[in-house]
């Protein structure tokens, strides 16, 4: 009978309304079930304690032993490789392009003359181009409005003259005051309503991209004074020049290069090693043991070519040279950081890998090249000799 009322129950039609139920209640509500059975006991093996008894019926949770260790995530785990080989490759690429930058720029200013003056032009342009796009970013619109596109061009194209125009007429004073005269007229004419922060970002882009560089043609190519007491003159070739080659202009243009390389290697050096305090909120990473250490690292290197070259002669026009570069050095990097910083860039460009644009690698010696200049023809009236 029991038999028949189960097959009764089991043929009978289902319920309209299926309730999904646990294979556990159907055990327990089965006619056939009369006691409950006792769970079955199982030994598990965890990585805490030795050993502990654990039911089947209850879920243990697998726990990994506390630490206080960080735990890192599978794809953590796989980007660290990748970062560190992020960071191999930028180092090297600065390594790499950085001695092909010093080994052209040494043949340049060996060359001197035409190809000296266009290679300047060269950068020039291209550093214009860099700091008009940063005038016309995202961070410095927001307060200022920019110069046109097309002023911005013809800007820069005004600055690549200035090298060349200095070289070929031996100033450049009456060329400034027309090309500010002639970008003054084409703001004051354009459609709309024009603004002064267009006419005082343009101008100060013609002296910090056109007027400035153009002293170091200058510098190497204006002062065609011999340096009578150097004595590589008299070892280079007569194919190349000969002694006459080595002017003062050359050998001036070779310390001020070489002093402004030594302070920002020694200030990077020292700021890495022993740099605490910062110099500048521009430049958070300047620290001012840093900047000591670049400050004697270049007195050091000019004193030590001055010997090499044998000019200047007196020590204290070789202090106020090595000075007058490293003032030099720092505020014109600061000056660039300073315009990147209200941009709201990192670099100023992406022309050289692992060292950003032009302006990130001559920031340095735009005004450099003014001060060492204007030091030697006007307090140095025998060239130092």
């Amino acid at each position: 009978m029991a038999h028949l009322r189960l097959t009764n129950s089991l043929s009978s039609p289902l319920p309209k309304k299926l309730v999904p139920v646990s294979s556990q209640s159907l055990i327990l509500h089965h006619p056939f079930y009369f006691a409950k059975p006792k769970p079955f006991i199982r030994l598990a093996r965890r990585t805490g304690p030795p050993l502990v008894l654990a039911a089947v019926g209850q879920a243990e949770p697998n726990r990994l032993p506390q630490t206080n260790a960080p735990q890192v995530l599978p794809e953590e785990e796989e980007d660290l490789p990748s970062k560190s080989q992020q960071q191999g490759s930028q180092l090297r690429n600065r390594v790499v392009f950085g001695l092909g930058i010093g080994i052209g720029v040494g043949g340049v200013v060996l060359a001197g003359g035409w190809v000296f003056a266009t290679a300047i032009a060269a950068a020039v342009f291209t550093g214009a181009r860099e700091y008009f796009e940063l005038v016309r970013s995202r961070g410095i619109t927001e307060g200022m409005t920019p110069p046109p596109r097309y002023v911005s061009r013809v800007c820069s194209v005004i600055c690549a003259l200035m090298p060349l125009f200095v070289m070929y007429r031996g100033h450049v004073d009456v060329s400034v005051t027309s090309a500010a005269f002639v970008l003054a007229t084409a703001l004051l004419l354009q459609r709309g309503s024009p603004r002064f922060a267009q006419l005082s970002s343009a101008i100060f882009g013609l002296f910090y991209c056109g007027y400035l560089p153009s002293f170091w043609v200058k510098l190497r190519c204006g002062l065609a004074a011999p340096a009578l007491n150097t004595r590589l003159g008299a070892t280079w070739p007569i194919l190349l020049g000969g002694q006459a080659h080595w002017t003062v202009g050359l050998v001036a243009t070779l310390i001020t290069i070489s002093s402004v390389i030594a302070a920002d290697t020694f200030a990077f050096l020292g700021g890495k090693a022993f740099g605490r305090t910062p110099l500048t909120s521009i430049s958070p990473k300047k620290t001012w043991e840093g900047t000591i250490i670049g400050f004697c690292g270049c007195i050091v290197t000019s004193v030590v070519l001055s010997k090499v070259f044998s000019w200047p002669i007196s020590l204290s026009s070789v202090i106020a040279l090595g000075v007058l570069s490293f003032l030099g050095s720092v505020f014109g990097d600061l000056t660039e950081s300073m315009i990147k910083r209200d941009a709201g860039v990192k670099d100023s460009g992406t022309l050289i890998p692992g060292h950003g644009g032009i302006l990130d690698r001559a920031d340095s010696y735009l005004f450099t090249g003014a001060l060492a200049y204007n030091l030697i023809n006007t307090f140095l009236p025998l060239y130092g000799v």
